[in-house]
């Protein structure tokens, strides 16, 4: 890696050319990221959504379970796609760090596509049952965590500095998209077969997978040979553990979405408070993202450039708010407007929040960085998922959602008083730069 005063010297070297870039879409190699990430994200939501509507679908007609059992079973699906997440998150970093980042993206498509063959071809046959419902969810949790990290890391090499908060609000638009027209699409596709949302998302994924792969090499740089993989999880873990700033962000994300999480009950909702069914239960969990890509939007064209920690903080509160006033709803186009109102708080702290940790990594640590951080956004998902079943099955599906965006709300207040770092960060600033990027290219 360069020094900073010789990587801020080539910054300014290249800034100087007249074919600079002035927005990530004229990169070539950044257009093809941001399309196979838009395919993939429509593919997978798409997927996992309606397995969670199976599943408790499953577990109501074919188990005879009662509405809270069969909320819990939601949570234990939760717990099911968490815990290879868990114990491979630190091989997976290493993995990003060490190889190929394409590939490892490519990989993971990969795996994911023969999950959603497997599902197709058991709900064709009507062959669906809890534990063969558990087990793919693992599996999809197991590929997760590789190509999270990988391909998270794999944008900062693309785009410079400067170019990296746009970069992120647009790959936001990507995934928010995704998640809007995928749940969507699939509910509605589920009405008409069954089967046919889960093809659809297999051959997405497998086109998502060639799209990076047409990306220039990935692989990051290191001063030397790399260290024993041993070592470098060791590494990624006390990097993060010494850098507050970075410890704040990524603890945030998993103690504030752990309790406010309410998209694991939102079948519950769907099937039985607002009596919507599965076309509804697509609209509802695209709604956040609805929200979240409006605001993507925007920040793509005009990003934060004060004041940004403050900000971030007052978003994750408007996240608890938001998750209450759903919980309270009991009318379906309400709970559509506040599910977008959430995630529009959501995407305000993710931009903020991804920006921050991208830039104040060095890239030779950026797999394991975004892999310890993807641990804590899935530990806050999954694990968020397996407190709101339990919470269900103690308070129902409403009290546990409200609990949630209660603690959303307190975690934030006490983290912006045990790490000021937070509350002090005014711009984005990168403390690091990397050694290369695609604003050297041509679009």
């Amino acid at each position: 890696m360069l020094g900073s005063a010789a990587a801020a010297c080539h910054w300014a070297r290249v800034t100087a050319t007249t074919d600079s870039p002035t927005s990530p879409l004229q990169i070539a190699d950044y257009r093809r990221f941001w399309l196979a990430r838009f395919l993939a994200v429509f593919a997978t939501l798409s997927m996992v959504v309606l397995v969670g509507y199976q599943t408790y679908d499953v577990a109501r007609a074919d188990y005879g379970m009662g509405t809270r059992d069969a909320a819990f079973m939601l949570g234990l699906l939760g717990f099911a796609q968490f815990l290879p997440i868990l114990l491979l998150t630190p091989v997976a970093g290493v993995v990003a760090d060490r190889f190929d980042r394409r590939r490892v993206v490519l990989c993971a498509n990969v795996v994911d596509c023969c999950i959603a063959l497997a599902l197709a071809v058991s709900t064709h046959l009507d062959a669906l049952t809890l534990p063969l419902l558990f087990t793919l969810a693992a599996s999809h949790g197991a590929a997760r965590v590789f190509n999270g990290p990988a391909l998270s890391a794999i944008a900062p090499n693309i785009v410079p500095p400067a170019l990296l908060p746009r970069a992120i609000a647009l790959s936001s638009i990507a995934w928010q998209v995704g998640t809007v027209i995928g749940p969507a699409a699939g509910g509605l596709l589920f009405g008409h077969s069954n089967s046919l949302p889960y093809y659809l998302s297999a051959g997405l994924l497998l086109v998502s997978g060639m799209l990076i792969s047409t990306v220039r090499p990935m692989r990051a740089k290191h001063e030397g040979p790399p260290a024993h993989p041993l070592r470098q999880i060791t590494d990624g873990f006390r990097f993060v553990a010494g850098e507050r700033f970075l410890l704040g962000c990524i603890t945030l994300d998993l103690f504030a979405v752990l309790l406010g999480g309410a998209t694991a009950m939102l079948p519950v909702f769907a099937r039985d408070i607002l009596h919507v069914g599965p076309e509804g239960l697509g609209f509802m969990r695209g709604a956040p993202a609805v929200g979240a890509a409006l605001v993507a939007a925007r920040l793509s064209f005009r990003p934060f450039e004060s004041n940004v920690g403050v900000k971030m903080l007052w978003a994750v509160v408007a996240f608890g708010i938001a998750t209450i006033g759903f919980a309270l709803s009991r009318n379906f186009a309400l709970s559509l407007l506040l599910l977008a109102a959430l995630g529009a708080a959501d995407m305000i702290s993710v931009y903020i929040r991804s920006s921050l940790v991208q830039l104040n990594t060095p890239d030779d640590k950026r797999g394991r960085v975004s892999a310890i951080s993807g641990l804590a956004i899935s530990a806050s998902n999954e694990l968020g998922e397996l407190q709101s079943g339990l919470a269900a099955g103690l308070l129902g599906a409403t009290g546990a959602v409200v609990f949630g965006g209660v603690g959303a709300i307190v975690i934030t207040a006490l983290w912006a008083w045990i790490f000021p770092e937070l509350r002090r960060a005014r711009t984005f600033s990168p403390k690091y730069l990397p050694e290369d990027s695609g604003e050297e290219q041509k679009a």
